[in-house]
């Protein structure tokens, strides 16, 4: 597929899904069901609403593209290219009414994900990357991305979701890092990867990811300058633990640390 269409196509997503999902937010009485995955886990009317309208989208654009979405499953590819969603990363948030949530779009073929979106309805605010783009339109206008680069642990600010990752051994580690940093912070969800990408943050750390939580952010960091990987240096976008860093000297002294883990 051409590479304009596939800008056009994410783009006209996130703006469907802006209005599919914007009508919930902070809306009075939202019911919120738990699908028990982990502790808490909650899912919504806006996640389903702003899923369908992505799909409903692609079924009529590109629909021999297969798609991997959170809410309703998988659909196979027949050209090479799966779209990856997740119409609202970072849920809890979202029923809290904190606007750290976001809509994720990527775009993959085999070798991971090639373009994406981190789209935050309510600010306005969308980071792109891939094909050579790198730019976050918000209420201040286009300005491109660019990551903050490379700096010691000392220097750096860390952030993450959860104070807690998936099991004890994850956690020991995120605080050997963490004991190093200038600064560590919790709770942004994806808004955390497009801060890496705007030059704000140095380090994101994070474990029992889907492919849907981190296939957009690694497109739009990579883009940006920065880099995104597993804890043992790896590709990260099928999921599982991820390190993304600003720059070289915070992603190598991060590992020096996490792979032992």
């Amino acid at each position: 597929m051409d590479n304009d269409i596939i800008i056009k196509t994410a783009h006209a997503m996130a703006d469907a899904a802006r209005v599919a999902v914007l009508p919930y937010f902070r809306a009075a009485n939202l019911d919120a069901e738990d699908k028990g995955v982990s502790g808490f886990d909650p899912v919504t009317q806006a996640d389903r609403a702003a899923e369908r309208a992505m799909r409903d989208l692609l079924a009529d654009t590109c629909a021999q593209d297969g798609i991997l979405g959170e809410e309703y499953g998988n659909k196979s590819s027949e050209s090479g290219l799966t779209w990856v969603l997740d119409p609202i990363d970072g849920t809890r948030s979202f029923i809290a009414g904190a606007p750290t949530w976001g809509v994720l779009i990527a775009v993959a073929d085999e070798t991971g994900p090639i373009y994406g979106l981190i789209d935050q309805p309510y600010i306005g605010e969308r980071f792109e990357g891939g094909f050579g783009r790198s730019t976050m339109t918000g209420p201040q206008g286009t300005r491109p991305l660019k990551t903050r680069g490379s700096r010691p642990l000392v220097q750096s600010m860390l952030f993450s979701t959860y104070p807690d990752l998936t099991d004890p051994t994850e956690t020991a580690a995120f605080n050997e890092v963490a004991a190093q940093v200038q600064l560590t912070r919790f709770g942004l969800d994806c808004y955390a990867y497009a801060m890496i990408a705007s030059g704000q943050i140095d380090l994101v750390i994070e474990s029992g990811l889907q492919p849907y939580d981190i296939q957009a952010p690694i497109a739009v960091i990579e883009a940006a300058g920065g880099i995104v990987t597993d804890w043992q240096g790896g590709k990260a976008h099928n999921g599982g633990r991820a390190v993304a860093a600003a720059g070289a000297e915070q992603h190598e002294a991060a590992l020096e640390i996490l792979s032992k883990y």
